[in-house]
């Protein structure tokens, strides 16, 4: 951001100019209001926005500008900095029913069944799994554009690649289904940016409350250990609370963002990243926490709901425990049948525990999200004396 673009996330401190701005709008005093903000902070200022509780979600996000975006607000924003706040004299009411656009570019009821009940957006990115009977996805993909007026790209979200390099690497298998070809963005969480390209790296929307939980469970004078750190899901969280991480991971793009993201929330010195495999650096880390946030690549030969996988994270566990000091806590992922929750992931914790002769109390376990049919995301926070 240069010096002369405004900071969403500071509070507004120029009323003068917010009021006149609302002069500007002479009789047209029942008209609503929009806050302007520059193009590349439109996602920080909605976030923004949301939580001031001022959004409003009945009018769709416009243009404003080749350079400016104008986000329907209730009243003028007092912690959210704006260029300036204008009354919409010719606003735009956003449909939230999908359904209902669909329907308006004529699919039947029954074509309406095939349409999806859910989607992320990410960023300027909204990304979709496409159902197989699905009547026209290019329709699909469009609607989804007019009914998020703040995104740019629509991908089809078809998996994650399980084979080779990019097998271990977590690539995601992605389509451009509508938009703009260039889908790099910035998404924000909790105040927490995430620069990233959703074509061509993984970023899942389902764990967004397990990287708000790990941000706040960490204490500023804690050492960590994310040995899975991808573009910093779970580093930029803790490094922002305080932490001093030190963060490995082994895909170089993955890498190129953890580098950066460190950089766009100011926890670069916070943050030691290495593109290593993690096992290389575990005996020289004193961490109180590890952060095992990967449970490996499907193996295609078993059906996934007997949850068979290769290089799992209990793989990993002996160089978890090799970082960990007494005392500390693992908080370890894993893909989990529901038929042996939670049996199969407590019972490689305390191997691994055996093995390196520490004893273990269990001190929480989550569901984090559904991984598959039959299969469940779970996280067990481990403490190893």
């Amino acid at each position: 951001m240069s010096d002369d673009e405004p900071d969403p996330d500071s509070p507004t401190d120029d009323p003068v100019a917010v009021d006149h701005a609302l002069e500007q709008a002479g009789a047209e005093t029942d008209a609503p209001l929009a806050a302007i903000v520059a193009k590349p902070q439109t996602e920080t200022a909605l976030e923004s926005l949301r939580a001031e509780g001022v959004y409003d979600d009945s009018r769709r996000v416009r243009e404003d500008g080749p350079e400016r975006v104008a986000l329907p607000v209730t009243a003028p924003p007092t912690d959210t900095r704006v260029l300036e706040v204008v009354r919409q004299l010719e606003p735009e009411p956003r449909n939230p029913d999908l359904k209902a656009l669909l329907a308006d570019r004529g699919w039947s009821d029954d074509a309406l069944d095939s349409a999806p009940g859910s989607w992320a957006v990410i960023g300027s990115v909204i990304l979709v799994t496409v159902p197989d009977d699905c009547h026209d996805e290019t329709d699909l993909a469009e609607s989804l554009l007019e009914l998020h007026g703040e995104a740019d790209s629509v991908l089809a979200d078809e998996g994650i690649e399980n084979d080779g390099d990019a097998g271990t690497y977590r690539e995601p298998r992605t389509r451009l289904l509508a938009g703009e070809c260039d889908t790099e963005t910035i998404h924000t969480e909790h105040g927490t940016r995430y620069g990233l390209d959703p074509a061509k790296v993984m970023f899942s929307p389902g764990n967004q409350a397990e990287r708000a939980r790990l941000g706040d469970l960490v204490t500023a004078d804690e050492t960590v250990f994310d040995m899975f750190a991808g573009i910093g899901y779970f580093t930029l969280p803790m490094a922002r609370a305080g932490a001093q991480v030190t963060a490995t991971e082994l895909n170089p793009t993955a890498f190129r963002y953890l580098l950066e993201n460190a950089m766009l929330n100011d926890v670069g010195d916070r943050v030691d990243a290495y593109m290593s495999d993690c096992r290389e650096l575990a005996g020289e880390v004193d961490a109180d926490r590890v952060v095992m946030g990967y449970y490996g690549s499907a193996d295609d030969s078993e059906d996934d709901a007997h949850g068979t996988r290769t290089d799992e994270a209990h793989e990993f566990l002996p160089s978890a425990l090799e970082a960990l000091v007494p005392g500390g806590v693992v908080h370890y992922h894993e893909a989990t049948p529901e038929s042996r929750l939670w049996e199969r992931p407590i019972a490689r914790l305390k191997a691994a525990g055996e093995d390196a002769g520490r004893d273990l109390e269990i001190l929480e376990k989550r569901q984090v999200k559904s991984h598959s049919a039959g299969v469940e995301h779970v996280v067990v926070d481990a403490q190893f004396e």
